[in-house]
């Protein structure tokens, strides 16, 4: 199937970037969690650090150009917390950060490209960590909030579209659970995970409900929460496997999203972790209630799932879930072949389930897929010509989109498809070893942009819905 019978038009289909501002020390922003981190020894794989990341923050006209000119009408990206306050406090606006992103803003806007703008990906104040213990303390939801209200005063006139925070059990597992991302806590994962994940869902909600009564009638934007969540698939017809495949889902999706539509965490979550769960108050799951405006998915990949007695993993949220997550079949077979990341396999049926599976679940949402995309490994010794002719990936955003279609023709309400991502970027704790852009990022001669075969092939896909636009509109 054609990737462009997905829609009447290619008009919902757009592109994102995080982790490539860099200017650390620059504009009187502060340091995050991330810039202490990535500065620590052995977190970083290749030794590298985010301070430069790919300098989005000098280049961003340059970036914008090039959004133009493949066709996209739409750029996800993400505000820096310390970049307007700092010490994340709240106390004092940095007015160059406030600067810099009307800039940002008004640009993206001048080329007829919407912003899509995330509150929160990952990169705390580094202040609040060191003094309240971050998402560990009550007291950020305070602090968050601060943050989201000044965002929606000074931009809101513009930005119509809100993500409150990006991926929360990315920080919650592995910022307090594993400790592999920011701020790398481990030693008590069996409860630090789950007050860093109660924590962001209250954050959320407390700066959609300041949007929703301060804001949205005269701004007339919406707001959203961003979940990533692999395919669940049971390895076998076994009920034991079915059950572990739902379960694994719950404490995927349901985690964030439960506590929004139904009041409380999933049941099988309550039963498996007890008191190590935190609990909402009534004037909590009320100020929850309905606090999104549509549902952002992040996925990437899907695995099979099996029932394990005794998990193979350490990490108490892993462990609790009690699931073995596998790549192959018994005989071997992959489920999909596979990207750079030792997590990333191509399946692209995984995307249909799992926004069917949202629809269903939670009543049918409006859905953005905020991230999909996949990796290649950075290899210095191959030359640009060879980088640039990243054949798997056209092959799988042609598959992806298409399984999009039929998510759509199913009756999912996907509203939109951002593919991650525009720029190759400083991966997090893999550094700068995975390529997941569109466009090459040469990191050795000025972070010069080079457009690889996947950007050219978004470019001939528009211009084909372009081509048919007459007649199906």
């Amino acid at each position: 199937m054609e990737a462009k019978t997905a829609a009447n038009s290619y008009h919902w289909i757009w592109i994102q970037h995080q982790l490539v501002e860099g200017a650390s020390n620059e504009g009187g922003r502060g340091p995050s969690i991330w810039d202490a981190f990535s500065h620590t020894a052995g977190k970083i794989i290749d030794g590298s650090n985010g301070d430069t990341a790919v300098d989005q923050y000098h280049k961003f006209k340059e970036d914008i150009e090039l959004i133009a000119k493949l066709g996209f009408e739409a750029y996800r990206f993400s505000i820096s917390w310390s970049r307007i306050f700092p010490d994340g406090l709240g106390t004092k606006v940095n007015e160059e950060g406030i600067s810099y992103y009307n800039n940002v803003i008004n640009a993206l806007l001048e080329r007829g490209i919407q912003p899509y703008v995330t509150l929160y990906h990952w990169d705390l104040p580094l202040y609040l960590h060191e003094t309240i213990e971050g998402w560990l303390n009550k007291e950020i939801v305070k602090y968050f909030s601060i943050y989201a209200d000044t965002c929606f005063q000074n931009f809101g006139d513009r930005v119509k579209n809100w993500i409150t925070i990006n991926e929360p059990l990315q920080t919650a597992v592995n910022g307090y659970g594993t400790g592999i991302f920011a701020p790398g806590r481990n030693e008590n994962s069996s409860t630090e995970t789950y007050l860093a994940a109660h924590h962001q869902v209250l954050a959320h909600a407390a700066a959609a409900s300041i949007y929703k009564y301060k804001y949205k009638e005269k701004q007339g934007g919406q707001v959203g929460l961003v979940v990533d969540c692999e395919w669940a698939e049971a390895n076998s017809d076994k009920i034991e496997d079915q059950i572990a495949a739902a379960r694994r889902l719950d404490f995927q999706l349901g985690w964030y999203l439960h506590p929004i539509y139904y009041g409380d965490y999933p049941e099988v979550m309550r039963e498996k972790l007890g008191e190590r769960l935190p609990k909402f108050t009534e004037e909590e799951k009320e100020l929850l209630r309905n606090s999104l405006d549509f549902v952002g998915l992040n996925h990437y990949t899907s695995r099979f799932i099996s029932h394990a007695r005794e998990s193979p993993e350490e990490n108490d949220f892993y462990n609790a879930q009690e699931v073995e997550i596998i790549a192959e079949w018994e005989g071997g077979e992959r489920i999909g072949e596979k990207a750079a990341s030792e997590w990333l396999y191509v399946v692209p049926w995984g995307i249909r389930k799992v926004l069917n599976y949202i629809a269903k679940t939670y009543n049918n949402p409006p859905i953005y897929v905020t991230e999909n995309g996949m990796d290649d490994e950075e290899n210095e010794t191959s030359p640009l010509h060879e980088m640039l002719d990243d054949k798997l990936r056209v092959v799988y955003f042609k598959r992806y989109l298409a399984a999009v279609a039929q998510a759509i023709k199913d009756g999912a309400n996907v509203k939109g498809y951002f593919a991650w991502s525009l720029l190759d970027n400083f991966e997090w704790a893999q550094g700068y070893t995975k390529r997941f852009g569109l466009i090459y990022v040469d990191y050795k001669n000025g972070f010069a942009r080079h457009p690889k075969s996947s950007a050219y092939w978004f470019l001939r896909f528009f211009k084909g819905g372009q081509g048919k636009k007459g007649k199906e509109e």
